[in-house]
C-alpha cells in the first residue's frame, strides 16, 4: 500500500517537514532520517552561530585575508553573486552587517534605529566586494567589518539538496518543506499532483487559490508573519539591502520555480524592488513565476500564471 510518510523536524532554526511516498514505513523513515542528516550537515556549513563554521571564518577575516573554503560554499557564494547581479543587488548575502544589530523582530522594538548608524553600516553591504578566486578556492571580503550570511538562500539550498538526496535514494515522490519554502517532486500517494494553497495574507488559514506544483518549488516572503509596529506603521522583517530599512507596500510574494534555492533567493528581491520592476524581471527569466499581493490586497501575477 503506497502511503505518504511525513516527519516535522526543527532544523536551521526553522520548522521543516519532510514527506516521502513509499509502500514501506521502515524504508520511508530511513529516507527521511537521511534527508534530516543532510540538512544538518548544510546547517553546520552555513551557520554564523558557530565559531568553527566556514562562513564565520570568512567573516572573521574580512579585510584581512582570503579564506580557503569547501567547493560547496564557494559554489553557493558564486550562485548568490549571480542572483545579486540579476536582481541589481536587491539580493545580497553581504547584508550581514545590518541585520541583527538594528532590527530585532521580537516585537520589543519601540523605535526605529538611527538612520545615521544604518547609513554607516550600509557601506559594508556590497556583493561586489565579495572576491572569489576559483584557482585558489578562496573567498575574500574586501572591507573590514563586512559579513556574509545565507539567511536569504540557505533554507532553499538545504531543501533542494535534501530533495536531490532523496531522489538519489530512489524516492520517486515527496516534499521537503522548509517552513513554507517547499519543493515537490512526483505525485501524491493517490497519484494526483501535489497542490499548494496560496495564503491570503489577511487570513493565513484561508488560501485564496490552489495550484498544482509537481516538480516545482515554492517560496513565500510576507510581512504578515514577522513584523514590528512603530508609531502605527507596520515594518516587515524583510530588509532592503540598499536602504537598511524594512520593506513596506507589499504584503506577500510567492515565487514558483523548479529549483528551491532560486525560489528562496528570489522571494526577497521581488518583495523589495517595486512591483513593476519585479514583474518585469520575473517575466524575463525562464521557468520563474510569481504572485505579488500589495498592501491594499491587490494581486499581481507574472505572465504565465493563471489563478484558479
Amino acid at each position: 500500500m503506497v502511503k505518504e510518510f511525513k516527519r516535522p523536524q526543527k532544523l536551521m532554526g526553522n520548522a521543516f517537514e519532510i514527506t516521502v511516498v513509499s509502500d514501506d514505513e521502515n524504508i520511508a523513515h530511513r529516507h527521511i532520517e537521511a534527508a534530516i542528516e543532510e540538512i544538518r550537515r548544510i546547517e553546520k556549513l552555513l551557520t554564523t552561530f558557530s565559531e568553527e563554521s566556514q562562513t564565520n571564518l570568512i567573516n572573521k577575516n574580512a579585510g584581512i585575508r582570503p579564506v580557503k573554503v569547501d567547493w560547496e560554499i564557494f559554489d553557493l557564494i558564486e550562485r548568490s553573486l549571480r542572483i545579486s547581479r540579476i536582481t541589481d543587488g536587491y539580493f545580497d548575502i553581504s547584508y550581514g552587517g545590518i541585520d541583527k544589530s538594528f532590527w530585532n523582530f521580537d516585537r520589543e522594538m519601540k523605535e526605529l534605529p538611527n538612520p545615521e548608524l544604518i547609513r554607516d553600516h550600509l557601506k559594508l553591504v556590497n556583493y561586489q566586494n565579495i572576491i572569489l578566486d576559483r584557482e585558489h578556492q578562496t573567498v575574500f571580503l574586501k572591507e573590514k567589518g563586512m559579513r556574509i550570511g545565507f539567511g536569504g538562500i540557505g533554507k532553499g539550498y538545504a531543501a533542494e539538496m535534501a530533495k536531490r538526496l532523496l531522489q538519489k535514494r530512489g524516492v520517486i515522490s515527496g516534499i521537503v518543506n522548509a517552513s513554507g519554502d517547499l519543493t515537490t517532486w512526483g505525485n501524491q500517494a493517490d497519484g494526483k499532483p501535489w497542490t499548494v494553497g496560496i495564503a491570503d495574507p489577511d487570513n493565513a488559514k484561508q488560501p485564496f487559490s490552489y495550484m498544482n506544483i509537481t516538480d516545482m518549488a515554492v517560496a513565500t516572503s510576507g510581512n504578515y508573519e514577522k513584523f514590528v509596529m512603530i508609531n502605527g506603521e507596520k515594518y516587515s522583517h524583510t530588509i532592503n539591502p540598499k536602504t537598511g530599512m524594512p520593506v513596506s507596500g507589499v504584503k506577500s510574494v510567492t515565487i514558483f520555480c523548479p529549483n528551491a534555492e532560486i525560489a528562496d533567493a528570489m522571494a526577497t528581491p521581488v518583495s523589495i524592488m517595486g512591483i513593476d520592476a519585479a514583474l518585469n524581471m520575473v517575466n524575463q527569466i525562464n521557468h520563474l513565476e510569481c504572485i505579488i499581493i500589495d498592501d491594499s490586497g491587490r494581486i499581481y501575477t507574472s505572465q504565465n500564471i493563471n489563478l484558479k
